[in-house]
């Protein structure tokens, strides 16, 4: 396939994210875009920033804000959220509306500024286990050391870069570490540092410099007034519910169940006659697949595009131009390169049409995905073939799938109609393939020999919805 049309499968799937509301003067062009963070940090908000990310970009904003008032949450999903952050090229601010504990305080430090409202508090990020009952468990001093000690390296490299005080953060996760600045002792060793509003805002040193915060503004507005005071318009980020649902349907484990029933639904609707129940889960699990991706603010929608495009050159190979393989090998790949593209996180390149290009792990943790569904499916489909027919869920599949008159009765005066009629392979059988039987084209198989295709075979017998197939002699 040559590099220009790749590149316009790939302008396909730049569909635009759902939509942010606006404020203020001006078009959608915003100057600052602001997320709220207003719930534990979980895979739903993780969701919910992305799109913020993405929707910044594409708009033109010059700053992004946090509004963050939470109690933490997962390290694992925080890494994630200071990753995305660091795709935003613009300025980054942090508004502590009420709180921001633990990671809330690890996201509020990886970005370059941090204010704060009067009543705010950041702090208290030292790591903990939660037990499965939802209560705090206690650590064992090692692994509550090596814990302490990897979150202090990521929140310390995240301070380094946006220029916060590397003592302030290593006191807000090392129970080890005292902070005492100018002969004042801020924090006792043995405790977790947390600061309100007034103590983050305190300067030291010489030329006196904050603690922590920027600023103590009582809203939100009189923020952005202040700091930012040639903002025309605003974009803010809402939470839409479907990051609940996302969080359930962007999980690998589940994006790897819905390929393998969507895989293994289409196959056995091609292997019955009539469209029903096989076609209707295979069809809505890879539906379900690409929804997940979109909602989780990863690939664009035009992804199931692609992949549908790959389903009808599928259909071409078997169905108009049997034995090409043209047709066939194109609509595979296309399949299998949207699949995978449809979980590969991408961003809006600014003055440029195409997204960024996946590398590394973003592409990698896709790709295992869909391999680890494709190898299930592919066992699935041999389990199937070797014990489905001899069933009677066999039957009741026929039966119940099978449109208009397509009943097993109708299906079995087929097969009677079929047997012992002779026709050519139009394509080679290893040990299955496709036949024409006069003006029909057939799946047929051997019985277990290799037939090259253009050989005279005659119908001798059947194997589920397959012909078995003899050369005549």
């Amino acid at each position: 396939m040559t590099p220009w049309i790749l590149w316009c499968l790939l302008l396909l799937t730049v569909l635009p994210l759902p939509a942010a509301q606006t404020a203020g003067s001006g078009s959608v062009q915003g100057k600052v875009c602001v997320i709220p963070i207003r719930e534990d940090i979980g895979t739903p908000l993780v969701f919910l920033v992305r799109r913020g990310v993405k929707m910044a970009i594409q708009g033109g904003a010059e700053v992004l804000v946090l509004d963050m008032d939470t109690n933490g949450g997962s390290v694992d999903r925080t890494e994630e959220i200071i990753e995305i952050l660091g795709q935003f090229k613009g300025r980054t601010l942090t508004y502590v509306n009420r709180r921001a504990f633990s990671a809330g305080a690890f996201i509020a430090l990886a970005t370059q500024k941090i204010y704060m409202s009067p009543e705010g508090v950041i702090g208290a990020a030292a790591p903990i286990m939660v037990g499965p009952g939802g209560g705090v468990e206690n650590l064992n001093p090692t692994v509550e050391a090596k814990m302490s000690s990897a979150v202090a390296a990521m929140v310390r490299a995240s301070a380094e870069k946006n220029g916060h005080n590397l003592d302030v953060a290593d006191a807000m996760v090392r129970k080890s570490r005292a902070l005492v600045i100018e002969g004042e002792v801020l924090n006792k060793e043995g405790e977790i540092l947390t600061l309100t509003s007034q103590g983050a805002a305190k300067r030291y040193g010489n030329p006196p410099k904050p603690l922590l915060s920027a600023g103590t503004f009582p809203t939100l507005d009189d923020l952005l007034k202040s700091v930012e005071s040639g903002v025309e318009s605003r974009i803010v980020v809402e939470p839409t519910g479907w990051e609940q649902v996302g969080s359930f349907l962007g999980s690998q484990a589940v994006a790897s169940l819905l390929l393998l029933a969507g895989i293994v639904g289409l196959y056995i609707e091609f292997k019955t006659p009539g469209f029903g129940l096989p076609g209707i889960l295979g069809l809505t699990s890879f539906g379900l697949y690409f929804l997940g991706g979109y909602i989780a603010g990863l690939s664009g929608a035009g992804w199931a595009l692609v992949f549908f495009l790959g389903v009808v050159c599928v259909g071409l190979e078997l169905f108009v131009f049997p034995g090409t393989f043209v047709a066939g090998i194109t609509g595979v790949l296309l399949m299998i390169v949207s699949l995978v593209m449809a979980l590969v996180d991408t961003y809006p390149q600014p003055g440029s049409l195409i997204p960024s290009l996946p590398e590394g792990d973003f592409l990698l943790l896709p790709a295992k995905t869909v391999v680890i569904a494709f190898l299930g499916a592919a066992a699935a489909i041999a389990i199937l073939n070797r014990f489905l027919p001899k069933t009677s869920l066999y039957g009741h599949l026929v039966s119940h799938t099978a449109s208009g008159s397509a009943t097993e009765l109708a299906f079995e005066h087929t097969r009677q109609a079929l047997l012992g009629r002779e026709g050519v392979t139009t394509s080679a059988l290893r040990p299955g393939g496709k036949g024409r039987f006069g003006d029909e084209w057939v799946d047929v198989i051997s019985r277990g020999e290799m037939i090259d295709k253009g050989v005279r075979v005659k119908i001798v017998g059947f194997s589920g919805v397959e012909a078995v197939v003899e050369p005549l002699t």
